[in-house]
């Protein structure tokens, strides 16, 4: 099982040329999911339209329970018109006594990630994982224990921040060349996923829109 990179290994998509103007990625808001693809691999995570009082809006609700499924969008997008990815979301639980490092606890109760498509040339497919971390620290960095193609970020960690929105805005570009040493100029896909196959473990999580701008 390849979650790291939801097998996008050959995936041929249409440009999209972006100017200034943000490009939605995810329009929940608007309770809508078009674009969005969902790729099984043990199990299924629920994905729903739910309203949230706090935001007074419509989100995302991902619920696990021992089982892993997520939402992607093919999507290209020019990094050097557009290169923050903006997104926000909500958890109510960490995982206890897991290790990230290991097959058996790549589990992760939220991540959003990038890809950047090899196309043919598999093995140069690179995924860059932002995840809400139960194991590391906030800022850390590591090889997925399943490919060494894709790298994990904790952009949040622990039960600090538990049941309150999160807001991120992350210059891809910029760490795609920290973080992968690798200078891409565009990125092929979006995914999100809550999952819990690995662990046997449960977790509820809520995803905000999701878009990219140019500041």
């Amino acid at each position: 099982m390849l979650k790291a990179i939801l097998t996008l290994t050959c995936i041929f998509v249409a440009p999209v040329f972006a100017g200034a103007e943000p490009i939605p990625i995810g329009q929940f808001s608007t309770g809508s999911l078009s674009g969005w693809e969902e790729k099984e691999f043990e199990g299924k995570t629920q994905y729903v339209l739910v309203n949230d009082d706090v935001l007074g809006k419509t989100v995302l609700k991902a619920e696990s329970n021992h089982g892993a499924s997520g939402l992607f969008r093919e999507i290209k997008i020019d990094l050097n018109k557009t290169p923050y990815l903006n997104w926000s979301w909500k958890t109510s639980s960490a995982f206890k006594g897991i290790n990230e490092n290991e097959k058996a606890g790549d589990d992760f109760v939220a991540r959003i990630y990038v890809v950047v498509d090899g196309g043919f040339f598999f093995w140069k497919t690179i995924a860059l994982n932002y995840v809400w971390s139960s194991s590391h620290q906030k800022g850390d960095k590591w090889d997925n224990p399943f490919t060494s193609n894709a790298t994990m970020f904790a952009v949040e960690s622990g039960k600090e921040n538990l049941n309150t929105w999160q807001h991120y805005k992350r210059n891809i570009r910029e760490d795609l060349k920290r973080l992968t040493g690798k200078d891409e100029q565009y990125i092929d896909a979006i995914a999100i996923m809550t999952d819990t196959d690995n662990t046997g473990l449960s977790a509820t999580t809520y995803f905000g829109d999701i878009f990219f701008s140019s500041e």
